[in-house]
């Protein structure tokens, strides 16, 4: 009987759990669904790949460079790159990294240890921590190459600086998780983030001003960066390159108290999951005193006439959805600041990036792209949202092209509305262009969106991909809608390109705006003649639809 109620081993637990997620995978390709989603993740992956792929190259010749001139401790700027990289990337490819279910594994009897490492091995897993250690392997070539007899050092510093970055970033992203545990507290966090990142690209032109007066004060900061892990490594080569084996020490011990800092904090933290930590977003039950109960009639807003009547309730439930939702109303804010931002740098009188600024008939019709490029992707998957009550559209008596409709007149006001605040803004830094140019840009405009509006309503029906407000962990587009937005974008932003370019070459200013009416004209005409093809489809995918998007 013992024998019977004998838990696995360690090693037998962990391959256990991989063998676990190897069927999940494997049974989960039996739909369609999941298989076009793979193909398509694989594909929209070797852009990462080619970008790690350049990267690689740049830090193996970069490596020889300093080593050859004996610059060893310059190699903490690329330990440097590659901690920012490790550390910040997870919180934007964030739904592109495993997740790590506590509570799924919670369900099989496994022991802590292996609880532990599964998470580091999570974390391992991370698309940011593969391509540092692809890095870190290139930058170690190197150092067998130029010089081996540092490549002891370099070998103990990249393992130490391993331990030290996944531990933290897995007790980063551990803290995260349980601070967004509600969703206040998750818009509050994305939109200061998103706000931050945006503020980033101010620092450019404020630096082109102040840069040569702050140099001495951020080089004063800057020898307290030091104490850091990412500086550590670049000591401890420079150590070992210099025989001070004092140095070498002093980065050894330094990295190694790190790495063993931050897993005692991740030991703690996940010890506190093991035992059964509940994230929760239900209210703590309390009492409730009487209250007097009125009558309140819900106007619903100002009628619009012209629109059918499901139209119009399904415009106003998504009106209602981005102003409950605090953080898709910020962004709403960020594209006039961006746009204000290239405006500093590539247009007015004076910008900070060249000499002369760029012509108002080449900056509008680029910006204006943008803006389209950075506000219909989540168009490609208009449902994700909706969760549970997506089946409600499927039980009302209403047609799925009003339902359609309705989010698509929601996208074109939100559209319609940043554009023209964009347009003001580069009126006021830089002028507008010719008219030939601003009239065919509208024109453009409309068949874009227009033009990917139809090809969205079909993506979102055929590989829907469940999403939830202000959540980062676990957040992805389907791989295969990811794939059909990106090829839409670029079919539409180089044919838009090649007929601007059209009009320069025959001389012709106004044979853009002619060709955008026509190809305007089609892209309505074929939205129009989608909406009922799209209401069978969605009849006929109903089931898939629901089963993914409830779950």
């Amino acid at each position: 009987m013992a024998d019977v109620a004998r838990l696995p081993t360690l090693p037998e637990q962990i391959r256990l759990v991989a063998g676990l997620r190897w069927r999940i995978l494997r049974n989960g390709l039996k739909t369609k669904a999941r298989v076009w989603d793979l193909i398509g993740l694989v594909i929209s992956s070797i852009v990462g790949v080619v970008f790690v792929g350049s990267l690689s190259i740049v830090f193996f010749s970069v490596t020889m460079a300093f080593l050859r001139v004996h610059r060893e401790a310059r190699l903490g700027l690329l330990f440097w790159g590659i901690f920012l990289w490790w550390q910040v990337l997870p919180i934007f490819v964030a739904g592109f990294s495993p997740s790590f279910s506590f509570r799924s594994l919670l369900r099989f009897p496994m022991s802590f240890p292996a609880f532990y490492l599964i998470g580091i091995a999570y974390g391992l897993a991370d698309s940011a921590a593969m391509a540092s250690i692809v890095w870190l392997f290139t930058m170690t070539v190197a150092v067998a190459i130029v010089n081996i007899s540092l490549l002891p050092a370099m070998i103990l510093a990249c393992a130490l600086f391993v331990a030290a970055n996944v531990t933290l970033e897995r007790l980063v992203g551990s803290w995260v998780e349980k601070i967004l545990s509600k969703r206040r507290a998750r818009e509050v966090f994305l939109a200061l983030f998103v706000m931050l990142m945006v503020s980033l690209q101010f620092l450019n032109p404020i630096l082109q001003k102040y840069g040569r007066s702050a140099r001495p004060e951020v080089e004063k900061v800057g020898r307290y960066s030091e104490l850091f892990p990412a500086s550590l490594p670049g000591k401890i080569l420079a150590g070992s390159g210099a025989n001070d084996f004092s140095a070498v020490g002093l980065g050894t011990a330094g990295l190694a108290g790190y790495a063993l800092f931050f897993g005692g904090l991740l030991l703690a933290r996940y010890r506190t999951q093991y035992r059964g930590e509940e994230l929760s977003e239900t209210v703590a039950p309390k009492r409730i005193s009487a209250k007097r109960v009125t009558e309140r009639r819900d106007g619903g807003g100002p009628e619009i006439r012209f629109l059918p009547v499901a139209v119009t309730v399904m415009l106003k439930k998504e009106i209602r959805y981005v102003l409950r939702n605090g953080f898709a109303s910020m962004t709403l804010l960020f594209p006039p600041m961006l746009v204000f931002l290239f405006s500093l740098q590539f247009g007015g009188a004076h910008p900070t990036v060249s000499n002369r600024p760029l012509s108002p008939d080449l900056f509008f019709p680029a910006v204006m792209g943008y803006v389209v490029l950075a506000l219909i992707a989540p168009s490609y998957n208009v449902f994700a949202f909706e969760g549970r009550g997506m089946q409600t559209y499927f039980m009302l008596p209403v047609k799925f092209r009003d339902v359609l409709l309705g989010k698509n007149l929601m996208l074109a006001a939100i559209l319609s509305t940043e554009i023209l605040l964009c347009a003001i803004v580069l009126a006021w830094r830089g002028g507008l262009p010719s008219a030939p140019t601003l009239f065919a840009t509208f024109a453009a405009l409309v068949f874009s969106v227009v033009g990917q509006l139809a090809l969205a309503n079909w993506s979102s029906l055929s590989f829907p991909k469940k999403m939830e407000f202000g959540k980062m962990q676990g957040q992805r587009q389907s791989g295969m809608a990811v794939l059909i937005a990106f090829s839409a974008q670029i079919v539409f932003g180089v044919t838009c390109g090649l007929v601007l370019f059209a009009g320069r070459v025959a001389g012709n200013p106004w044979l853009p705006l002619a060709i955008f009416v026509f190809l305007a004209a089609a892209a309505v005409a074929g939205y129009v003649a989608s909406l009922d093809p799209l209401t069978k489809v969605a009849e006929k995918k109903k089931e898939a639809i629901l089963e993914i998007l409830m779950k």
